[in-house]
Parts: C-alpha cells; structure tokens; sequence
C-alpha cells in the first residue's frame, strides 16, 4: 500500500501540482500511512473551527512582543485602521523558507513606506529565542556580513508565544505550514492568504483597489476543496479503490470549478487510471500530451518516463504508454547536453527494458556509461552488467527451447 501511495506522489508531481505534496511526504517511507491518518484527523479538528477565510473580518491582533518597528516608523497594532493595508506574516526561526522570505519583505515594506502599508511578522516563539537569532551574522545581498536584525529592520517584527495570533489567523484558516502571509485590507477584511514570495502582484492590486476578492476567494476555496479531497482519494488509492477514486474525482469535475482547479482534477484522474490499469484512448491522449508539452525539455521527458517506469514495477499493461515515452526520449537524447546523456540514455534503457526490448536496452545503457564519469559511471556499469546477465539469461533459454524442440 506505501508504495502505491509513493507512486501517486510522484505521479502528481510531474503534472505540477506541487501542493498535494505536503499531504505525503513523509520522513521517512514507513510513516507514510501514520501521516495520512494523523493528517486526516487534524484536517477535521480543524475544519470544524475554522472560521477564517477570503472576505472574513480580520482578527485583531494580540501580540506580546514587538522587536522591530520600522526604524521607529510603525506602531503597534492591535486593530486595523481604515484605508490601510497590512500583511500579516507567521514564521519561526527554524524555519528556512521564512528566513530566506525576510529581505524580500524588507524590500516590499520600504517599497510601500509612505503608503499606509505595514508589514508584521509573527512568530510563536520565546522572546529569547527571537532576539537571539536576530544577532546571528548572515551573508547580506551585497556579500557583506550583517545581522538578521539589520536585514528585518524595515519591517514589523514581533513574537507571540502565548499564540494567540496563530490561533486566530493560521489554525482558523486551517493553514497548515509557515510562512504564511494574509493580506488585510483597507476594509479590515481578509484579501489574499498565501506564501510571502508570492505577495508582490496581490499587495500591489490591494493598495491600488484594483484587486478581485470574490474571484480569489472562489479559487481559494476551491483549493482548500481540492487538498481535502485528494487526500481521499489518496486513502481509496491506497486501498486499491481505483473505481472508486474516480467517482469522487467524476463527482468534483460536476461542480463550477474555475479553470485551474478543474484542470488539475482531469489530471488526477488520468493518474489513478493509469495506477489502476485503466490504460484507456483518454489516459493515452492525456500522456501524449504531457509528452509534447515537455518536448524540447528533455529532463522533463525523462522525469515522465521514470515515473511511469516506476509505476510499471507495481502494475502490467502499461506497455503502450510506456511505449509512447520510449519514443519522446529518444527524440530528445541525441540534441541534449553531455550533462544530461547519463540520465536520457539510463531513463530510456529502463523503459526499454520493462517492454521487453533486451537488445535495445543494453545499446542505451551502454551509451549511458559512455557518456558518464566518477561514480555515475560505476552506478549505471552495475545496471548495464544486470541488463547484460537478463540477456544471457535469456539466450540460455532460447537455446534449450530449440535444443527440447529439435530433439
């Protein structure tokens, strides 16, 4: 069942729907099921207090501490004034993703200084902890050492370890990973939720008044839709419900979705049909098109054609897609770099050998070691030697079938 689970990751992945990821990788390949179920179960705690999102009132704030100020520019907010705007930033110390996020937030608040804009990152930790980091000497942009003091400086900075804040913003919300920001707008309410490097286009429609809150709303909830119930079809696909999954998928493609999501659940759908065996003219058609959307991209190609590698050690019939990436990859193999060659020629000798092609197999693995060096080159040799030890395996055979025959 873990493996199954691990192929619709991977699977997912080469469509770029990057966000279902966090519902599944897990630490470790063994706690890939405990992750599920404990995820489940926090997704209905939650869900059932959540009261935040695109349109609600924002929550005022009760914060404890306030490390930075702008320099001395900002004051301390507890509610949000008219025809101001204002982001609303959770992060941690440990966290690097909110680290690297802080000379862009820097960049945005001085951009907007003067506009009645004011940027507060929010933290859950010890005001220890907070002030310690902030000492800590860092590779500033111009190469020179400075402090997280210094880099966060044009900003709100504060900590809240009573974590009232993130009671009333991210579990209310059911936002589930830092950073995360939200955008308060001149009306007090919730305009936008999402991850700080992603703030720029969104802020400036918000202080300019030319930003569409019902439109992101409708695809915001549409979003947190779609998360809820991947992760079901994740434990339908786990348990082998191929059928079943798809009904759900069936049943959600019914509703007025808005374009992207609506998309992402047609390829979902051609995913758990091509787990399940269910090589269809559609699953065909859709797999032909990944292909030629990454043709010219040949680590893309690649990428594809491992994925349905891997998912053919679990699962027969899939010869004709398997087939179909075969030919995308030797179209690509020839023109690409000498970097690229080891992994092309591997990704193809692979697929080659799971149709069934030996002889073929062999003459792509033994480019792949041409083209390879170091320890890269050792690793694809031990394949090459198996590929070659199938081969001999199977003349053997061959030659005892015609031996059994002539006598």
């Amino acid at each position: 069942m873990k493996l199954l689970n691990l192929r619709l990751v991977l699977l997912l992945a080469f469509c770029g729907i990057a966000a279902i990821s966090v519902l599944w990788m897990p630490a470790a390949q063994d706690n890939v099921l405990a992750l599920e179920a404990d995820t489940e179960t926090q997704a209905a705690e939650v869900t059932a207090a959540k009261t935040l999102s695109i349109g609600s009132a924002a929550p005022k704030l009760d914060v404890e501490h306030w490390l930075q100020d702008g320099n001395g520019y900002f004051k301390q907010v507890t509610e949000f004034k008219p025809d101001h705007v204002y982001v609303v930033e959770f992060w941690a110390t440990w966290c690097p993703p909110c680290v690297d996020s802080m000379p862009h937030l820097a960049e945005l608040q001085n951009q907007y200084r003067g506009q009645n804009v004011q940027i507060i990152s929010i933290s859950d930790e010890p005001l220890e902890t907070v002030e310690a980091f902030l000492k800590r000497e860092t590779d500033g942009a111009d190469g020179q050492k400075t402090t997280f003091h210094e880099i966060t400086a044009a900003y709100s900075l504060t900590t809240d370890p009573d974590r009232s804040a993130h009671e009333d913003y991210m579990e209310a919300s059911n936002q589930q990973g830092i950073p995360t920001s939200f955008i308060v707008g001149k009306d007090g309410q919730i305009e936008w939720i999402g991850h700080p490097m992603e703030l720029d286009g969104p802020l400036e429609q918000v202080v300019k008044g030319t930003w569409d809150r019902d439109e992101f709303g409708r695809v915001y909830v549409a979003q947190q839709n779609f998360t809820n119930v991947i992760q079901q079809v994740s434990q339908l696909v786990n348990t082998q419900k191929f059928a079943a999954a798809i009904e759900v998928l069936d049943a959600e493609l019914k509703k007025d979705l808005p374009e992207e999501i609506a998309s992402r659940y047609v390829a979902v759908k051609h995913q758990v049909k091509l787990m399940g065996g269910i090589i269809d003219a559609e699953v065909t058609a859709f797999l032909q098109e990944q292909l030629a959307t990454n043709k010219g991209e040949p680590v893309g190609v690649a990428r594809i054609g491992m994925m349905l590698y891997q998912a053919a050690q679990q699962q027969d019939g899939l010869d004709e897609v398997l087939k179909l990436a075969i030919e995308a990859l030797q179209q690509e193999v020839d023109g690409a770099g000498q970097d690229l060659q080891p992994l092309l020629y591997d990704t193809l000798a692979r697929l080659q050998q799971t149709v069934g092609d030996l002889d073929a197999a062999i003459q792509s693995q033994q480019a792949a070691v041409d083209s390879a060096s170091g320890s890269t080159k050792y690793r694809l040799s031990r394949f090459l030697d198996e590929l070659k030890a199938a081969k001999g395996g199977e003349t053997q055979q061959e030659e005892a079938a015609d031996g059994a025959a002539k006598e």
